[in-house]
């Protein structure tokens, strides 16, 4: 049995639930449908998401105490964050899908205060992020402009006009560092970050791209991007005669589809080494050597990924997704005070019965309600 909670934050905590349930319902159906050659995506989602339904209400709380949700979500409104959209959705989502997992094998696991803890850590997290009384892309038509005045100012006063030479140059640089980066992510789009529309005027829209952890950092597989000489990258891109919107999965839509032969002004810039919010411009001739030594790194990461079990993949990609919550503890100070290993709390018998049938499983549990009202259930 579920234990109490007082009848406001139940009524508050349903009324997350609902909100949270018909737009996930259709960025599941709407989402591209993928599924990897090389690794067992579904099984480790799932087996981060029961972890996730496990620990995250401790794991806030602390983070909570030690910087209030809505100030760590203000503190991402600035280039180089990774608290934004789509860890947003995700810190929240994850959880809910958690709770469609771990209660499939236990209705009694739910718990109605790790439920009421999380969504109210997201509630505040991102009002705080959005800044204009919203809380996802979803609430606005699909816009995500977080950046001030200010930030906007400084990346277009870097935007320079491309050419048809110029226009191919970063349709290839920029394929080769989606790729490089879901890959890196194992096979999760995480690793870039949109932020607009910004209307300019005369049929121009400015977007802005975050490029996340290019080289090494705290995965142990990812020193094959030793030679990476930036850790962080902001493109602004001027598109003519685009429409766009942003999806909380951090996907982007447009018409036309193929926004960057609409390209007509780019600049880049890193966030390395800077003060929180500034910028330092990266010059235009050396997106060759990143992306060469992108193409490089993401080779030699498949090949290690190749050699490796499926029970290792499975962890690496649970680790990935577990650990969405981390940029949250990164601006709290708090990163090293919490466990980060995964999985932990998952019970052996369920680990084992979601790796062997996790595809199936994770069919069942996108598509085991009928409308998008009930896609995750109200606490019971």
């Amino acid at each position: 049995m579920a234990e109490s909670i007082d009848a406001a934050t139940r009524e508050r905590t349903d009324a997350h639930i609902a909100y949270h349930s018909p737009i996930s319902h259709q960025l599941t159906a709407e989402r591209t449908s993928y599924r990897s050659q090389l690794i067992p995506v579904t099984p480790y989602i799932l087996v981060a998401c029961a972890e996730t339904f496990a620990r995250y209400a401790e794991m806030m709380a602390i983070i909570d105490a030690a910087m209030p949700a809505e100030r760590i979500g203000a503190a991402g409104r600035r280039p180089g964050s990774r608290v934004n959209t789509v860890h947003l959705w995700s810190i929240a989502n994850f959880f809910l899908v958690g709770r469609k997992v771990v209660t499939q094998f236990d209705p009694s696991a739910d718990s109605h205060s790790a439920t009421a803890t999380v969504l109210d850590f997201w509630d505040r997290a991102a009002q705080g992020f959005r800044g204009d009384g919203t809380r996802q892309a979803h609430d606005s038509g699909g816009t995500v402009r977080v950046y001030d005045d200010e930030v906007v100012a400084r990346i277009l006063a870097g935007v320079e006009p491309v050419d048809d030479a110029d226009r191919g140059v970063v349709r290839t640089w920029n394929a080769t560092l989606v790729n490089y980066l879901f890959l890196m992510n194992f096979d999760t789009r995480i690793g870039t970050s949109d932020t607009g529309p910004y209307d300019l005027g005369d049929g121009r829209t400015l977007l802005i791209r975050d490029y996340y952890e290019l080289g090494p950092r705290r995965d142990w597989w990812s020193h094959v991007a030793a030679g990476q000489p930036y850790q962080h990258l902001v493109a602004g891109m001027v598109l003519e005669g685009v429409s766009a919107r942003i999806s909380d999965f951090g996907s982007i839509r447009t018409d036309p589809e193929d926004y960057l032969e609409r390209l007509v002004g780019f600049g880049l810039y890193t966030t390395d080494g800077c003060p929180a919010g500034e910028l330092r411009p990266v010059p235009f001739e050396e997106l060759a050597h990143i992306q060469s030594v992108a193409r490089a790194a993401q080779t030699a990461h498949y090949r290690n990924i190749a050699t490796m079990s499926r029970d290792e993949m499975i962890r690496c990609g649970a680790s990935v997704y577990f650990t969405f919550l981390r940029p949250f503890a990164d601006i709290a100070g708090v990163t090293d005070e919490l466990d980060w290993e995964v999985p932990r709390d998952l019970p052996p018998p369920v680990y084992e019965v979601i790796v062997a049938v996790g595809e199936t499983l994770g069919d069942a549990v996108a598509e085991d309600t009928d409308t998008p009202e009930t896609y995750y259930l109200p606490l019971v």
